[in-house]
Order: structure tokens, then sequence, then C-alpha cells
């Protein structure tokens, strides 16, 4: 499933809910389940982080409709000539340094 699909099928199953939200409720809705991410990062089974991804996934992808954001062409843009700090296919850029 691409980026764009991802994006498809979450506005075909939530954006009545989404709009309704609108981008404050959404991203308060984001930073929950990257919350629980971070807690099956430390503690979580295989299955438990699995599910904690997809739904980072799935609640990026909500907010990115609701914000009118098509996701694909965002990583295109941002990554898709090599790293956004250094150029390069491959980073460069030092361990320290965000990109």
């Amino acid at each position: 499933m691409t980026l764009t699909e991802l994006q498809q099928l979450i506005q075909t199953m939530y954006s009545s809910k989404d709009e309704q939200r609108g981008i404050d409720g959404t991203f308060m809705w984001l930073m929950e389940e990257v919350g629980e991410l971070a807690a099956a990062l430390r503690e979580g089974t295989p299955e438990e982080l699995a599910k904690e991804f997809a739904d980072v996934l799935a609640w990026l992808a909500t907010i990115a409709n609701v914000a009118n954001i098509d996701l694909g062409q965002a990583v295109i843009d941002k990554y898709g000539r090599g790293c956004p700090g250094c150029g390069e296919m491959i980073c460069a850029c030092g361990i320290e340094e965000k990109p």
C-alpha cells in the first residue's frame, strides 16, 4: 500500500469525523498514539509494537487529509532527491545532526 492509497483508505473510512474534529482535535489523537507507540517501544510485544506503528501512521494520514496535504507527494518533494541536509542519497550528515 502506498502513502496515497493509505490516505484514500483513511479518507473513505473516517473523513466525516475527521473534518468535524479539525486539525487541533486530530493532532491530539495523533499525539496520544505517539505516546502509546513510545510505551510499546519500551515494553510491548512485537505484535503490540506493529499495531502502534500502524495507528501512528493512520493518524498521520488523517491529519494530512484534514490539512489537505498529499503525504506521498510531500515525501517525494522532501526526500526524493536525497537527504535534505547534505543532499546525498546515502546521508553523510553527522549522527548528532538532524537533516
